[in-house]
């Protein structure tokens, strides 16, 4: 048996061939209902791996059926790097923290280095500081089920862009995965896949795992330089870097994170911090220390909350707290609130909203200090991300592209704003919190607390001349005209205060997932829209008088294509689709929202409304679940 250095963790005993006990070979029907349970999207494939068909239990075995799919899933992607980079492409191999990882990653290491692939396996590491290595080789694949309970596990794919792989491409893939296991002899055919990898070849790679993740681990921590600065150039990192420290020596900042066992535990995040001049302290801070459910929405951000506030007493510089989920590229926050006291759990909607506020306004900041005339500002995000990043993007003269649910789909349509001359600082899917910092292309709470470093931190500054050159915040105060809310003590809860009001469903709220029986979304869609036309006429003077809602406008997301004034609800197919309501003036006042979930069999829905109204987040959504309970026949 070989052991992960850094761990101590089981990588593999490169003897034991994994599916070379025939006697113990699955069954074609055992394999297709394995196969059967898989979500295939684009934003992964994920199932339960967990040999008892248990997606809460942690073990690593995952039966000789998953391992078979395993060796399929790797099997299509060496056809398709090999088709793309030639023989002897390299690519890197990681998992997330799950327990489940050892079994697929050993069985996907030896399918790619049978194929004469180049695999450098970092064992445990976070999704972003993968993909950011990977920008120096050809590809990776990523065994990970993200947010998904522990049982489960998955794949993402990915070539050397920093992200993972577009939906046409992955579609791709998928056909080729689909169509492998419904041979008959798919199970012989992982035998001999697994198989082909020659021993020394496995023990090569098991060796050079500690190498390979020392080097991912620096190249992530110089690439999360360059986003956090906004440039590539050497000497203006540091200045920033410079003014980071020097803002925090006046004012300290300490960071606290409930790493509830993800793969962060092994990245960058304590020591980069701090040798930011930030303080970090964590708990829960061990690989597969998993001490409670994996996703980071409100209901698991007690936790750290709880830390933080047990922490404050001797931490007195304790200003902000995160939760990653198990592969590390999502991380809602938590901040001190001085006004109650306590800490404060933020909804996703709003970490993802001062995100963006922060990077726009450090934007203008920078643009201002270059003399720069000819930006283009704008922003991509997902279509249930709440109207009020719109409302931000209009103080700051910026555009907002808005595509289909998937960070694909987000990454994609900036590259398409790129094209167009636009400069695209930030994006994101505010629905489900963090946010993608330019030239990342992947999530990252680093950058998401670097968001909120930058708002704390770039504060007004007097020049030689006796003028002022405006911080971050104060910016934002003036272009929003809310000069009275800026004071030179802010503190984050300032910030917060100013932040435009909208109300919004969380994604995790039981009231926001609905079990469907349709299958054919556009079908769904399309009873839906006779359901919504016909209650419409006997609730719209209701609406108005309540709301202040005067018309309405449907809108479509597939990919990264918006579709607007949509007649034929049915057109958005699995796609996004959303009905934009608008006041007397015609401007948007709020919204309801529905998507079939590509990652989990539930189907979405979500409301968003201007203002601090309850009543009528709740009161749409109502409607919305009674119109599709109605139309879901």
């Amino acid at each position: 048996m070989m052991y992960d250095a850094q761990t101590g963790f089981q990588l593999g005993a490169p003897q034991i061939v994994p599916l070379s006990e025939t006697s113990q070979l699955p069954s074609f029907e055992e394999v297709k209902k394995e196969f059967s349970s898989m979500i295939l999207s684009a934003s992964g494939w994920r199932k339960i791996f967990a040999v008892s068909g248990d997606e809460e239990d942690p073990t690593e075995e995952i039966g000789a059926a998953n391992s078979v799919l395993a060796a399929l899933i790797a099997q299509v992607f060496a056809d398709y790097i090999i088709q793309r980079c030639g023989p002897g492409c390299r690519i890197a191999l990681g998992l997330d923290a799950r327990p489940s990882g050892t079994k697929i990653g050993d069985i996907i290491a030896r399918v790619l280095a049978g194929r004469g692939i180049a695999v450098e396996y970092l064992f445990i590491t976070a999704a972003p500081e993968i993909m950011a290595y990977a920008r120096q080789l050809d590809g990776f694949v990523y065994v990970s089920a993200s947010h998904n309970p522990i049982g489960h596990n998955g794949i993402k794919f990915g070539l050397n862009d920093g992200g993972v792989l577009p939906g046409e491409e992955t579609a791709k893939l998928t056909a080729a995965f689909t169509s492998l296991c419904a041979q008959d002899d798919a199970a012989e055919l992982a035998v001999r896949l697994v198989a082909a990898c020659p021993k020394e070849s496995i023990e090569r790679i098991f060796a050079e795992t500690a190498d390979c993740k020392a080097r991912a681990v620096a190249s992530y921590r110089d690439f999360t330089r360059l986003v956090v600065a906004g440039t590539a150039d050497k000497a203006q990192q540091q200045d920033f870097f410079n003014a980071v420290r020097s803002s925090t020596r006046e004012r300290p900042i300490m960071v606290a994170c409930d790493m509830n066992g993800s793969a962060r535990c092994l990245s960058i995040d304590s020591d980069f911090l701090q040798e930011c001049g930030i303080g970090f302290v964590a708990i829960n801070h061990k690989p597969r220390q998993i001490a409670h459910a994996i996703i980071p929405e409100p209901e698991n951000l007690v936790h750290c909350a709880a830390f933080m506030e047990n922490q404050k007493p001797s931490n007195p510089a304790i200003t902000l707290g995160y939760m990653p989920d198990c592969d590390g590229d999502r991380g809602n926050i938590v901040y001190w609130d001085d006004a109650t006291g306590k800490a404060q759990v933020l909804q996703a909607q709003e970490v993802f909203a001062l995100s963006v506020l922060a990077e726009l306004a450090y934007l203008d900041y920078r643009t201002e200090l270059d003399g720069s005339t000819n930006v283009r500002p704008a922003v991509s995000i997902n279509d249930p991300t709440s109207l009020r990043i719109d409302h931000i993007a209009a103080a700051f003269s910026a555009t907002v592209f808005r595509a289909e649910v998937g960070e694909a789909n987000v990454v994609n349509l900036a590259r398409e704003a790129r094209s167009q001359g636009f400069t695209v600082p930030i994006l994101g899917e505010g629905s489900n919190g963090g946010n993608i910092t330019h030239p990342a292309a992947v999530r990252d709470p680093i950058n998401t607390i670097f968001a909120l470093v930058k708002l704390l931190s770039i504060r007004d500054t007097t020049l030689a001349d006796g003028s002022v050159r405006l911080g971050l915040f104060h910016r934002w105060c003036r272009k929003s005209a809310q000069e009275s809310a800026y004071q030179e003590d802010f503190t984050l809860s300032d910030i917060i205060a100013t932040l435009p009001p909208y109300t919004t469903t969380g994604v995790s709220e039981d009231r926001a997932l609905l079990h469907i029986k349709a299958t054919d979304h556009g079908q769904l869609k399309s009873r839906f829209q006779k359901e919504f036309e016909a209650s419409w006429p006997q609730r719209k003077e209701r609406l108005l008088q309540e709301y202040g809602i005067a018309s309405y406008e449907a809108i479509c997301n597939n990919g990264t294509k918006e579709t607007r004034n949509l007649t034929d609800y049915s057109l958005s197919g699995k796609g996004g689709l959303k009905i934009l309501f608008k006041d007397s003036q015609d401007k948007p006042c709020g919204y309801i929202w529905m998507r079939g979930s590509g990652t989990e069999p539930v189907f979405r829905i979500l409301c968003d409304v201007r203002g601090s109204n309850k009543t009528m987040e709740a009161d749409l959504l109502a409607w919305e679940t009674e119109l599709l309970a109605a139309a879901d026949c």
